[in-house]
C-alpha cells in the first residue's frame, strides 16, 4: 500500500503504487516469476539442440533463479521492500545473460519473452517513476541483447515493444483496481483496503509473533461542522486531519479513511500502550477534537473480532465525554485482575471529605464527599484518576460505581443515626460511562431505597466534560434523578469545555470550582478575576458554588469576602473513615479546621445545605 521511501504523503505513496504491494502478496508472486523461470530455464536448456553460446552459463543463470524464487517464498514476507527492487534488476541481468549465450538463436529469441515477467512485476508492485526506471533497463537490455545474437538492430524492438506495452497495460489496469481499495477523498485507504490490510497484518502476526494494534478514531461532532460550514468545508477537515497524521505515522503504520469522518489506524509491532500513546500525539496534532478506541490483536483473533473490540472502546470514549481515548483490552492488567478482586470482597475503602460553610465564620461541616481509597500491591503508585480509569477501561465502573455510592450512603445513613439533628448532604462521584447507561437512574433509586438515604441529601458530582457529552441518554437520568430529589454537582468547573448557554439548560444545581482557581489564590497577587465572575454567575443561575481545594486561611478569607458561602479542602479536613469523622464531629460538634478553637461550641447540629428543589435561598427548580 506504501509506495518508496520512509517517510512522505500517505495518501502520495498510496496513489502512486499499488494496493496489492503488501510484503506477502510481492514475495509470492515475484517469487512465483523466478521459480517458473528458473524451472522453464532449466528444461529449455537441457533440451534445446546447438552447440553455440555457453549452455552451463545459461544453466546456472537459470538454476540462481530457481533459487531467488524459492528464497523469496520462504523469506520474502520479512524482506523490506526496497530488497525486491533488487530482486527485479537481477531477473533482467539473468534473463539478458540468458539470452546471450543460450545454445541457438531461435532458444535465445523465445527467451526474450521473460522480459515480460520482469515489466509485469514492476507494474504490480512499484510507483510509476520506479516502474520506468525497471522498463528503461529491461527495454535497453533487449534491444542492446537480441540483435548481438547477429540478428538485424531491428530484431530486438518487437521483444521490447511487447515488454513495454505489457508493463503500461499492467500498470494502467492494477491501479484502476487498487482504487477499490482507497478513498477518493483523502487519498488513504478506505474500508475495503484496510480490511486487505488487517487480513495480512494478522497473518503476519501470527507467523512471526509480534505484537498488533488497532485504533479506531472519530472526530467529534464532525456533523454539526457539515451542517454549519459546509460539506466542502467538512471535506477540507478531513484532508488535513489525514494529511497531518499521515505525516507523523512509520512506513509499516496503515491509515485509513474507515467511513464517514471515522479513520482507522494498524499498527503493527505495537504494544497497546505504545499505540495509546501515539494515538494522544496524533490528537494533539489538529484542532479538532476526536475520540479514540485502542486494542491490540490475540493468537486466533479475527479481523472484526479486532475491529469489534476497538469500536467499544470508541464508543466508551463517546459516552464518557468525548475528546479522548479508552483502551478496550483483550488482556486485563495486574492492576484490573486486583481491582476485580477488590470490588468482589468489598474490600475498597470509602473516605469522606467535609464540606463546611463559611457564611457564619464558623466552618461548620453542612457535607460530606465520599472519596475512594485503595492500595493496590500490583501498583502502589496508581492514583484514584488512574483508577478510575482502568475501571472505565475493563469494564468494572458500573460495579465501582454501585459499591461506592452504595457503601457512602450506609455510612451517611450510619453518620445520621449518631447526630439527632443531623442533615447532612452526601456528594459522591459519577462516570460518564455510568451515566449512559439507560437503568443508571433506577440503580440509584434502588440503592437509596436499600440504605434509606434520603434522595434529597444526595448529591451526585459529574464533570463539565460528562455533562457535555450530549448523551441523551445522560441527560434523560439526570432530569430523572432530579424529578426524584437527588442534586446534580458540576465537578472541576472551569476546566471542561461547557458553554454558558449550554450550562443555564443542563441539569444542575451545584457548581464546584475546580481547585485550580483556588490555588491561585496568594497574599501577593490579586484574587483572580475568574473567581468573582464564576460567583456571580451562580447567583444569575440560581446555583451553590463549592470552592474546592482551600488549603490556607488566606483563601477560604479571599473565598468569603468573594461571597463564597461552602468550600472543602486540607485546610477544614482531610478525608477519613466514617468511624474517624463520626468521632470528630462528635468532638467537635460540627466543626472543622484549625481554628475551631476560637469560635462558640454549641450542640444545635449540623447547618443543612439549602435544597434548591425546595426553592430555598440554595436554588430553585429548573
Amino acid at each position: 500500500m506504501r509506495g518508496i521511501g520512509s517517510r512522505g504523503d500517505t495518501r502520495t505513496r498510496v496513489r502512486a503504487a499499488s494496493a496489492l504491494a503488501t510484503a506477502m502478496v510481492m514475495a509470492r508472486t515475484t517469487g512465483a516469476f523466478y521459480v517458473m523461470g528458473g524451472v522453464l530455464g532449466l528444461i529449455i536448456t537441457a533440451v534445446a539442440p546447438g552447440d553455440e553460446g555457453n549452455r552451463p552459463l545459461v544453466g546456472t543463470a537459470a538454476l540462481v533463479a530457481l533459487l531467488l524464487g524459492i528464497s523469496l517464498l520462504i523469506w520474502g514476507p520479512r524482506m523490506p521492500h526496497s530488497v525486491h527492487h533488487v530482486y527485479v534488476g537481477m531477473a533482467t541481468v539473468l534473463v539478458t545473460i540468458a539470452v546471450h549465450w543460450f545454445p541457438n538463436t531461435v532458444g535465445a529469441i523465445s527467451l526474450a519473452a521473460f522480459y515480460v515477467f520482469v515489466a509485469c512485476d514492476a507494474a504490480i508492485f512499484f510507483a510509476w517513476r520506479w516502474l520506468g526506471v525497471h522498463l528503461a533497463f529491461a527495454i535497453a537490455c533487449c534491444l542492446w541483447v537480441v540483435p548481438s545474437r547477429g540478428l538485424p538492430w531491428w530484431s530486438g524492438l518487437i521483444p521490447a515493444g511487447i515488454t513495454f506495452g505489457i508493463g503500461i497495460v499492467v500498470g494502467i489496469l492494477t491501479r484502476m483496481a487498487s482504487d477499490a481499495d482507497i478513498d477518493v477523498l483523502t487519498g488513504l485507504l478506505n474500508r475495503r483496503g484496510f480490511d486487505r490490510a488487517l487480513s495480512n497484518a494478522i497473518a503476519h502476526a501470527a507467523r512471526t509473533g509480534q505484537g498488533l494494534a488497532l485504533v479506531l478514531v472519530d472526530l467529534d461532532r464532525f456533523q454539526k461542522i457539515n451542517d454549519h460550514l459546509g460539506h466542502r468545508a467538512g471535506d477540507a477537515v478531513l484532508q488535513r486531519v489525514g494529511d497531518t497524521w499521515s505525516k507523523l505515522l512509520a512506513p509499516d503504520q496503515r491509515l485509513a479513511r474507515y467511513g464517514g469522518d471515522a479513520f482507522a489506524l494498524l499498527l503493527p509491532g505495537t504494544t497497546e500502550q505504545a499505540a495509546i500513546l501515539l494515538t494522544e500525539q496524533l490528537r494533539a496534532a489538529v484542532t479538532t477534537g476526536c475520540s479514540a478506541g485502542v486494542t491490540s490483536w490475540q493468537p486466533g483473533e479475527s479481523g472484526s473480532l479486532l475491529v469489534s473490540r476497538a469500536d467499544v472502546g470508541l464508543y466508551r470514549a463517546k459516552q464518557a465525554g468525548r475528546n479522548r481515548t479508552v483502551l478496550e483490552s483483550s488482556r486485563q492488567l495486574p492492576l484490573a485482575v486486583e481491582l476485580r478482586e477488590a470490588i468482589d470482597r468489598g474490600t475498597l475503602d470509602v473516605q469522606y471529605q467535609p464540606i463546611v460553610s463559611l457564611s457564619d465564620g464558623a466552618t461548620r461541616a453542612v457535607g460530606v464527599e465520599a472519596l475512594l481509597r485503595w492500595s493496590s500491591h500490583a501498583q502502589p503508585d496508581v492514583t484514584t484518576e488512574g483508577l478510575i480509569r482502568v475501571a472505565e477501561e475493563y469494564d468494572l465502573i458500573s460495579d465501582l460505581d454501585e459499591l461506592v455510592l452504595r457503601r457512602a450512603c450506609a455510612d451517611a445513613a450510619r453518620l445520621q443515626e449518631t447526630f439527632a439533628q443531623l442533615d447532612l448532604t452526601l456528594n459522591v462521584n459519577v462516570s460518564g460511562l455510568e451515566l449512559a447507561e439507560t437503568e443508571y437512574a433506577d440503580r440509584v433509586s434502588g440503592i437509596l431505597a436499600d440504605t434509606g438515604w434520603p434522595a434529597d441529601q444526595l448529591v451526585l458530582e459529574v464533570t463539565e466534560s460528562e455533562l457535555a457529552a450530549e448523551s441523551e441518554t445522560a441527560i434523560a437520568n439526570l432530569h430523572t434523578l432530579r424529578e426524584r430529589g437527588v442534586r446534580i454537582a458540576i465537578d472541576d468547573f472551569g476546566t471542561g469545555y461547557s458553554s454558558l448557554s449550554r450550562l443555564a439548560t443542563l441539569p444542575s444545581d451545584i457548581l464546584k470550582v475546580d481547585q485550580s482557581f483556588v490555588a491561585a489564590i496568594r497574599s501577593d497577587s490579586p484574587a483572580p478575576p475568574l473567581l468573582g465572575v464564576i460567583a456571580a454567575l451562580s447567583k444569575s443561575l440560581d446555583l451553590q458554588v463549592i470552592a474546592e481545594g482551600v488549603e490556607t486561611e488566606y483563601q477560604a478569607a479571599v473565598l468569603t469576602e468573594l461571597g463564597f458561602a461552602l468550600a472543602q479542602g486540607y485546610h477544614y479536613s482531610d478525608s477519613h473513615p466514617v468511624s474517624e469523622l463520626i468521632s470528630d464531629l462528635n468532638e467537635r460538634h460540627g466543626l472543622v479546621g484549625a481554628g475551631v478553637a476560637e469560635h462558640e461550641v454549641n450542640t444545635n447540629g449540623w447547618i443543612p445545605l439549602d435544597n434548591p428543589l425546595d426553592g430555598g435561598p440554595g436554588g430553585a427548580p429548573s
